[in-house]
């Protein structure tokens, strides 16, 4: 991927990654093994009623093997309406490369933006699930006896279970996340063709096949005390599993249903504090969405881009483009 942008952050960034992945090593993890068996049936450990709408949810996880954080947004009509199923909205948070002083991953739709305030008047059920801070939306291979943590498993199996069974969801679903979380969007999407009908990505790394993405989702790894190949194996030794989660590589799996993909180009914008620097990280996320989304319209797939220039890898930029997103994503699972 070669970069439009010389950047001083940007340099100082892949440095830094290329510096884990020195001194930790990509290791070989080629371990052959049977998968753990992973059981799917999660319970409510808690339900806290945070205001009318927004419930706080506990949830013993085996997939996971922890107890997991999920915020939910009940639809308007909810209470009305006991016997209707609701379309869906999984919102999906991005990495915590390093440790944060700030809420949970699961509430930050909800604190850093204005979620709540944009879907008060549409009924749809708002899902916003925890997904590690570097879990990638993934069930880990873990030197190929997979086992915990299988987030794949406990978004798509476990929690959807709980959703249906209790909150009512129906099979209308979309999906959108930022940065990491606009992979697993686009991944999540691709690999369960079927299960979404409707995906988007604000500022995600969604060709993750690419040597500087590849780079970044190691790094990450890294930088959390994590063996880089534990998540899906060594990119040489197990380039099949890398393959089966990157979005640019199944995006045929995605020309059915409309896809949203944006990302700024790391200088400072209109929605940056004075004196914000050159994001690096954006601009690698640019250039994932244009390759990504090049691809997919060459594959005859329905792309909306938005490509807005001067913005960083920052909260004002996402709320935004959730906003720019969300008629495209209502739309398509018939919310209103």
């Amino acid at each position: 991927m070669i970069l439009s942008h010389s950047k001083t952050r940007l340099v100082v960034g892949l440095a830094t990654a290329l510096l884990v992945l020195t001194n930790l090593g990509c290791g070989d993890d080629g371990e052959s093994g049977a998968p753990a068996a992973i059981t799917t049936t999660a319970r409510i450990v808690e339900e806290t009623v945070v205001d009318a709408r927004t419930r706080h949810l506990l949830l013993d996880s085996p997939a996971v093997g922890a107890t997991i954080g999920v915020r939910i947004l009940l639809p308007p009509h909810f209470a009305s309406q006991p016997n209707h199923r609701w379309p869906v909205l999984y919102l999906l948070h991005g990495a915590q490369a390093t440790p944060s002083n700030g809420p949970p991953n699961y509430e930050l739709w909800t604190v850093l933006a204005d979620t709540q305030a944009l879907t008060a008047n549409t009924d749809v059920l708002v899902v916003m699930p925890e997904g590690g801070d570097v879990g990638w939306y993934s069930d880990w291979y873990n030197k190929g006896k997979g086992g915990p943590p299988a987030w794949e498993t406990f978004h798509l199996v476990e929690l959807r279970e709980i959703l249906e069974k209790k909150y009512r969801a129906g099979d209308q679903r979309a999906i959108a996340g930022l940065s990491m979380g606009g992979f697993g969007a686009t991944s999540y999407a691709a690999r369960h063709p079927g299960m979404f009908r409707a995906a988007a990505s604000f500022s995600g790394a969604v060709t993750s096949l690419q040597p500087l993405a590849q780079t970044i989702i190691t790094a990450s790894l890294g930088l959390r005390g994590f063996p880089p190949a534990a998540l899906w194996g060594n990119p040489v030794a197990q380039a099949d599993i890398w393959a089966a989660h990157d979005p640019y590589t199944l995006a045929a799996n995605l020309v059915g249903i409309p896809v949203f993909v944006s990302s700024g180009n790391g200088d400072p914008g209109p929605l940056d504090a004075q004196g914000q620097n050159v994001d690096g990280l954006e601009n690698a996320a640019l250039q994932s969405a244009q390759l990504f989304a090049d691809h997919l319209r060459d594959l005859g797939g329905n792309v909306t881009t938005d490509f807005y220039g001067a913005g960083t890898h920052t909260w004002p930029y996402f709320q935004q483009e959730l906003h720019r997103a969300f008629p495209l994503l209502m739309s398509a699972i018939g919310a209103s």
